[in-house]
């Protein structure tokens, strides 16, 4: 099979690799139909992602049917098409019953990280029973591109941005970077009704899909100005909050200029170095910070809200490519400034095609 391997720092290639064999009884073995890149993919190949070795095919996103299960799985079969999970869980150790699957024992995030991911025509997925998500059959194509977004980005914007940020009806929120998951946090965040949402970015293009995709107000931050100019939209108070979407030391510092008295900074970005945290102007403020790796708990919400198209995730689609078009399709992913890439899907081929 074709599979996108990682080969250290900067370094990645289309491989010819053996089929995945089911390991464990609990394990199912899914043919992929549709994946995705993942900002992650991105910090992992700038080496900010040690647990992911070199040989490691990449991926945690995407559809597929299931192509065989081990003894084990008792709620799939060969055939059914199936959603999976970016977060591997076992659903009976300590965390898994506390719902932070993304700390299982034995799972969590460890598909295109410690175990070969999705980025490839096969893949086994462990705890298969509740690690995937059952799909109708007969969807249509844009159908499908919505629910890849529900394998990591919508429930990771939802649960580490909303969720975790306490967004509620009448509230302000700014979500500092306009990327795929900063705006899966603006798509979910709506489903709360707060009065003001205002995006942040250096990108006037992913502002603008902002703005479309319902935000209130827009900020571009190249000039420095950007928690002065959210001062001047909430009256010189802040944001009640503060969620931030990059994973770099400048937009979390932004976070801690612009969050409100009583608010919450909710951080959703992977950082890879140090950032500073300034308790010398905070410790009085009252605010909570808060970090999370993606539990998908939501997932099945999600999945309801989206095939009801109260959610319309297909429109964080941009870009269609094929399994060998892959090293293209980072290209694009990884240069969004110059292609307005937003979310890409990668399509198989047909079954039993070439």
């Amino acid at each position: 099979m074709k599979a996108l391997v990682y080969h250290g720092p900067g370094q990645k290639s289309l491989d010819e690799r053996p089929l995945p064999v089911i390991q464990q009884p609990t394990d199912a073995i899914v043919r992929i139909t549709k994946t995705t890149i993942c900002g992650t993919d991105l910090h992992i190949l700038k080496g900010d992602v040690p647990t992911c070795k070199p040989g490691t095919i990449l991926g945690h996103e995407g559809v597929g049917v299931v192509n065989a299960v081990g003894p084990g799985v008792s709620t799939f079969k060969a055939g059914d098409r199936v959603l999976i999970s970016c977060i591997t869980a076992c659903g009976r150790c300590e965390y898994c019953r506390k719902g932070m699957f993304s700390h299982c024992t034995t799972g969590g995030w460890i598909l295109g990280n410690s175990i070969d991911g999705t980025q490839a025509e096969y893949v086994r997925i462990p705890h298969a029973d509740t690690s995937l998500h059952p799909l109708p059959a007969g969807l249509e194509s844009a159908e499908e591109d919505a629910l890849v977004m529900l394998s990591d980005i919508l429930p990771t914007g939802f649960e580490c941005g909303v969720l975790n940020g306490k967004v509620q009806p009448g509230t302000s929120v700014a979500i500092v970077g306009s990327g795929p998951i900063g705006l899966a946090a603006l798509l979910t965040a709506q489903l709360y009704s707060p009065a003001e949402i205002i995006m942040i970015d250096l990108d006037d293009n992913r502002l603008a899909v902002g703005k479309r995709f319902g935000a209130t107000a827009t900020i571009n931050s190249a000039d420095g100005t950007a928690a002065q100019q959210v001062m001047a939209l909430t009256g010189g108070r802040g944001v009640d909050t503060a969620i931030e979407a990059v994973g770099i030391p400048a937009t979390f510092e932004l976070c801690q200029d612009i969050v409100a008295p009583g608010g919450t900074i909710a951080n959703v970005g992977v950082h890879g170095i140090k950032a500073d945290l300034h308790l010398e102007r905070l410790w009085s403020h009252n605010i909570t910070i808060t970090t999370r790796l993606v539990d998908t708990v939501s997932t099945p919400m999600l999945l309801k809200t989206v095939q009801s198209k109260r959610i319309a995730a297909a429109q964080l689609v941009t870009h269609h490519f094929r399994f060998d078009e892959f090293l293209a399709a980072y290209d694009t992913f990884s240069r969004a400034a110059d292609t307005h890439a937003l979310k890409v899907i990668i399509e198989a081929p047909p079954h039993g095609a070439a």
